[in-house]
């Protein structure tokens, strides 16, 4: 197995390999070393089109095409489609200019959701809670940007495998995206999740493929931009039944790691199958309840701090954990900070609390100066405090 550029974590199993730089690059890098299938796992490269240049030479690959991302890369292309597929989301309007923004905040109470068009690796969203909060936001994201009503209600997470027609759900989570517990701080790409089937029932999760999942691939595909790999809905459950909060074109961490770490199929058997372009004949949804507790740099969101040695991953995996490497590095000194989300600890259990609780008995083995982590991942779970 090969990773590119990978990271010290991964480099435990596959063979690191530096990126070329440039789509055409990885297609020839993977020629070169005859990889059988690729999976990608970042948005940047699926906005750019990495999976048009694979297939066009003949090279299997895990995602959906160009077209197809704009479902995440755009958030104005998404609210359009919205609108098309009569997908239910909150009400909003998408502005080009930062005038016209401040304009039609006018049309909005408080608290407003603006998001920035564009990728912006989970920070391109901001809740206001004022006119002049408002203002300060759309100052800093620039436009062309999307103003939305604030939704009321709990998020829920939903991936699912498609191949352009129909589509295979993995067991749905649930992200913590501020920094700071109780849901306080700026947001972030996610600061912790859990994983289990129990999250929803039957009846809702129909509901969500009747009025949300269906509807999209439908849609997609007769506007000629069949969506295949992985499609992430971020949901608002609100009192009027279940809404889009976002559309991601991969698998979204953290809920990766908790919704992969319990998941009782083969990974391997699932990813080919998609790469050949189908749907594997396996249950994704059934899953082992699992957490994962994310530990950042200090000064992330804004400004992390890189470069503080890390210490306890082996300790904590000897717990029962396991830790997931995102923004790491390997140098003279040991293993470092290189990112702003470090780690995300994950763990398994019989039941959710359990899950949980294995997960923070893995961070407290982790160290590093400044680290960064909510203590209140799953907490209303909980019979007592984490």
């Amino acid at each position: 197995m090969l990773a590119c550029p990978g990271n010290p974590g991964i480099a435990e199993s596959a063979r690191c390999i530096p990126n070329p730089g440039s789509l055409g690059g990885l297609a020839d890098l993977a020629v070169h070393e005859g990889v059988s299938y690729t999976v990608v796992g970042p948005e940047a490269p699926l906005v750019e089109g990495v999976v048009d240049m694979f297939r066009a030479q003949g090279l299997k690959i895990v995602g959906p095409t160009r077209a197809a991302a704009q479902l995440e890369g755009s958030k104005v292309f998404a609210k359009r489609f919205f609108e098309r597929a009569g997908i239910p989301t909150a009400r909003s309007v998408q502005v080009d200019s930062t005038d016209r923004a401040i304009e039609h905040i006018k049309e909005f109470s408080s608290p407003v959701v603006l998001k920035a068009d564009g990728l912006a690796a989970g920070k391109g969203v901001i809740i206001a809670n004022s006119r002049a909060e408002a203002a300060e936001a759309i100052g800093k994201l620039g436009a062309p940007l999307v103003i939305e009503e604030f939704l009321d209600g709990y998020e829920v997470s939903l991936i699912v495998l498609s191949d352009g027609k129909t589509f295979l759900p993995f067991a749905p989570a649930r992200d913590h995206k501020r920094l700071l517990n109780n849901d306080l701080g700026p947001n972030t790409g996610g600061m912790g999740a859990y994983c289990d089937p129990s999250i929803l029932s039957s009846d809702v999760l129909g509901r969500i493929t009747d009025q949300i999942l269906l509807p999209t691939l439908a849609h997609m595909a007769k506007e000629g931009h069949a969506f295949t790999g992985f499609l992430y809905a971020g949901l608002m459950m609100t009192a009027e039944g279940p809404k889009v909060l976002e559309f991601n074109a991969r698998m979204g961490d953290p809920e990766t790691q908790s919704i992969l770490y319990g998941l009782e199929a083969s990974l391997a058997d699932i990813l080919e199958a998609s790469a050949n372009g189908t749907n594997p004949n396996v249950d994704l949804f059934r899953s082992r309840p699992a957490a994962c507790v994310v530990m950042a740099s200090q000064g992330y969101p804004e400004k992390p701090v890189t470069g503080a040695l890390i210490s306890g991953v082996e300790e904590a995996e000897k717990s029962g954990a396991k830790v997931f490497q995102a923004g790491t590095r390997l140098t003279d000194r040991g293993l470092e900070t290189a990112g702003g989300r470090v780690l995300g600890v994950t763990a398994t259990g019989d039941n959710l609390q359990a899950a949980i609780r294995n997960a923070y008995a893995g961070v407290a083995h982790v160290q590093f100066q400044g680290m960064q982590f909510r203590t209140d991942i799953g907490k209303h779970l909980m019979t007592s405090a984490v």
